[in-house]
C-alpha cells in the first residue's frame, strides 16, 4: 500500500489532541494492560488506570484544546508516506470518499489523532487503550504508537497497510452506529456468540471492503490516492486480524476462556476481513445472521 505522492489530502479535516501523557514504551503493558486494551472500548469506560503510568493529562482534551490542532502540514499522498499521522488523515479521506460511495446520507465521524491521552465521551484515549470509535461523539481516536505495541506486545508487523486496516475497522463502528446497527444488535455479553463479537467481526469486514476497494478512490483532479497493496502488505494486514484475536491476545495470559471473547478468534478475524476484501460490503452483514458455529 502506498499513497500516490501527488495525491491530494489536503482536505482532511483531522486533528491531534493530547500531550505525552501516557507511552507504554518497550517495558510493556502487561496482562492488565491487555484487559483495559480489549475491554474499556467495549464498555464505553476508562480503564487506564490499570495501566502503570496512565494519566487522562488532565482538562478535557488532556491538556490540549478541546478541539485539538489541525494537521496542516498533511497536504499530499507524499507527507502520508513519510508520516504515520499524515497516513492516517490521509486514511480519513479515502474512506470518507468511499462510505460516500456507499452509504446514503453518510455522515462523516470525527478522527483524533492521539498525543499521549486525551479525555473522551467514552474515557481517555491513550496508546495503552488503543484505537476505538466513540459512539457519543462519533469519534476515532487513535494514537499511532499504538502500532508499536502491536510489533512488541503482540507479535504484529503493523505496516502501513495494516495500520489502514485497524483505521477501517474503526471507521466500521462508525458505520454501524449511524445505520442503527448497534441499536439493532445492542451489547448482550460476551461470549463466541454474543453481538459483541458479531459487531467486531462486521467491522473487520467493513474493513475488508474498504482496502478492496479503496485504489479505485480519486481526489479532485483525478489522482488515484492510494495504488493497489501488494500481495506482501495484504499478508502484513491479515496478520494485524489475526494477532488481535481474543484467543491470540488471551494466550498470552497462559488461559483463553472463550467465554469471555468480545472481537472473535484469530482465525474468525482473519476470515472476515479476507472476506470482506474478496467479496465486498455485502457478505458483512451475514455476522449477525450465521450461526455461532459458522461465524
Amino acid at each position: 500500500m502506498t499513497f500516490n505522492p501527488d495525491a491530494d489530502i489536503s482536505t482532511n479535516t483531522t486533528r491531534r489532541r493530547g500531550r505525552g501523557a501516557v507511552v507504554a514504551g518497550a517495558g510493556g503493558i502487561g496482562l492488565l494492560g491487555i484487559i483495559a486494551l480489549i475491554a474499556g472500548p467495549l464498555l464505553g469506560i476508562d480503564l487506564t488506570g490499570l495501566v502503570p503510568g496512565g494519566t487522562d493529562g488532565g482538562a478535557p482534551g488532556g491538556g490540549g484544546s478541546s478541539q485539538g490542532e489541525s494537521l496542516t502540514e498533511c497536504k499530499t499522498g507524499k507527507d502520508a508516506n513519510e508520516n504515520v499521522d499524515c497516513r492516517m488523515a490521509g486514511a480519513e479521506v479515502v474512506l470518507n470518499k468511499f462510505w460516500e460511495d456507499n452509504v446514503s446520507g453518510y455522515v462523516a465521524p470525527q478522527l483524533i489523532i492521539v498525543d499521549g491521552a486525551t479525555s473522551t465521551a467514552c474515557g481517555t484515549a491513550s496508546n495503552a487503550v488503543g484505537p476505538f470509535y466513540c459512539p457519543p461523539d462519533q469519534t476515532v481516536y487513535i494514537d499511532p504508537t499504538f502500532f508499536q505495541l502491536m510489533q512488541q506486545q503482540f507479535g504484529a508487523s503493523a505496516g502501513e497497510l495494516a495500520q489502514l486496516y485497524i483505521v477501517g475497522h474503526e471507521w466500521g463502528h462508525h458505520i454501524q452506529n449511524i445505520l442503527g446497527r448497534m441499536d439493532e444488535y445492542p451489547n448482550n455479553g460476551t461470549g463466541p456468540d454474543s453481538n459483541s463479537v458479531r459487531t467486531e467481526l462486521e467491522a473487520d469486514c467493513y474493513a475488508g471492503a474498504w482496502i478492496g476497494e479503496m485504489a479505485k478512490e480519486k481526489d479532485g483532479k483525478g489522482v488515484r490516492y492510494i495504488d493497489p497493496p501488494t500481495d506482501a502488505q495484504l499478508n502484513d494486514a491479515v496478520n494485524a486480524a489475526y494477532t488481535v484475536g481474543d484467543d491470540h491476545i488471551q494466550e498470552q495470559s497462559g488461559f483463553v476462556n472463550p467465554e469471555s471473547f468480545t472481537h472473535g478468534t484469530s482465525e474468525q478475524r482473519k476470515f472476515w476481513f479476507a472476506n470482506g476484501y474478496k467479496n465486498g460490503l455485502d457478505v458483512c452483514g451475514a455476522t449477525f445472521t450465521l450461526p455461532g458455529d459458522q461465524l
